[in-house]
């Protein structure tokens, strides 16, 4: 069975929302190489509309090893307004997307790499659905925006390791735990 892999970016202060304003000057040589290591076991990309969109934005226009494996990948994309998508290799999966990953998890293949943590991710992870949960913290208080969580049911977490990078990012991962009771 293939594995969600959630990653995620987060400031100090539990900002998720709009990290293309305040991550990218911790995105040394380092943190590249580390992110396109953990993309490595993947095979295709989960996206919600918002972060698609970011990507889509972001991505085409850039270069490097990095931005290749991005720009090559298979996206699935859960959307029901978006009309289409023009980013290489994307599709629009609509409808019950917690089906569809239920779905795409029982395939024959890699990691299916889950970026940004809006409703889509909230919910894969809701329903048991997300394996491993990786948060990028970096070192600066953004002050505003979407955090990380919204209200919802508890998540008890096992950690898995951390990693700490030389611009002060700090990756933290963990394992959904089992629900008590």
């Amino acid at each position: 069975m293939r594995k969600v892999i959630e990653s995620t970016l987060i400031s100090a202060d539990g900002v998720v929302g709009d990290p293309q304003l305040w991550a990218m000057e911790y995105r040394d040589a380092e943190v590249e190489k580390d992110a396109l290591e953990r993309l490595g076991d993947a095979d295709a990309l989960l996206l919600g509309r918002g972060t698609y969109q970011v990507f889509a934005a972001t991505w085409p226009g850039q270069a490097g090893e990095f931005a290749d494996r991005m720009n090559s990948i298979r996206k699935y994309v859960f959307s029901a307004s978006l009309d289409e998508v023009a980013w290489n290799n994307s599709v629009i999966l609509r409808g019950d997307a917690v089906a569809e990953v239920t779905r795409l998890k029982q395939q024959d293949g890699g990691e299916l790499a889950l970026y940004g943590h809006g409703r889509l991710a909230q919910d894969l992870l809701e329903h048991g659905l997300v394996d491993e949960l990786r948060l990028s913290v970096h070192p600066v208080l953004v002050g505003s925006g979407q955090v990380l969580f919204r209200d919802g049911q508890k998540q008890p977490l096992e950690f898995a390791g951390a990693k700490t990078f030389g611009t002060g990012v700090v990756v933290l991962t963990y394992h959904p735990a089992a629900q008590p009771g």
